[in-house]
């Protein structure tokens, strides 16, 4: 297996501590978005959207999008659990991971996109929308920081590709100047408690 990856990229970064939690060892391609490694033939081949992370299996085949990916990885190699281990779980998982994404990690990107100077020029930023989603991501930390309270994790007693998420999506958040404002205690401690994890910086 090969995961095309992007260093910068919350999605990819998503995809790395899941691996390194799985303690698999999975070799890398660092694609350039800057000098346009993603858009060139070879690679759109590979996936047509031109996007990361991708992963290309030995027989050929190719799986992109993030959570597809890891869904992938815990199939094969299922310890530890890191998506639930019985259908209540999963389902609670998926839940949860998917309220991230949306409540917390698709405002961050709407922040990243309309306010960051990286991609003046790649897309068309409507700064005033930039500002929605920070007010948006704020919001919703304040959501979790009560859903949390009593618990280690955000959707159960465990590390969940859930907790990836949104460990990924706060991480993202610094680079534009949002961080876990201090009175979110819950989150402020669960925050300090996965980056404290070894696979954190992966």
């Amino acid at each position: 297996m090969i995961c095309y990856d992007l260093p910068a990229s919350p999605n990819a970064r998503r995809v790395r501590i899941f691996i390194a939690e799985k303690g698999l060892e999975i070799p890398t391609v660092a694609v350039d978005m800057a000098k346009g490694e993603n858009k060139t033939a070879e690679y759109l081949a590979k996936n047509s959207l031109g996007k990361m992370p991708l992963l290309e299996l030995d027989d050929g085949t190719f799986i992109s999008e993030s959570h597809a990916i890891c869904r992938y990885l815990e199939e094969i190699h299922p310890e530890p659990p890191l998506m639930g281990t019985s259908p209540v779980e999963r389902a609670q998982v998926e839940m949860w991971n998917r309220r991230i994404e949306l409540e917390i990690l698709l405002p961050l990107l709407n922040v990243f996109i309309h306010t960051h100077e990286m991609w003046k020029g790649v897309h068309t930023q409507i700064p005033e929308w930039g500002d929605i989603c920070r007010e948006k991501t704020l919001t919703s930390l304040a959501w979790l920081d009560g859903e949390i309270a009593g618990r280690d994790y955000i959707a159960n007693d465990t590390y969940t590709i859930a907790d990836i998420t949104a460990q990924c999506a706060i991480v993202m958040g610094k680079a534009v100047g949002i961080r876990v404002p201090e009175e979110l205690e819950n989150v402020s401690a669960w925050f300090a408690r996965v980056a404290a994890r070894p696979t954190a910086r992966a």
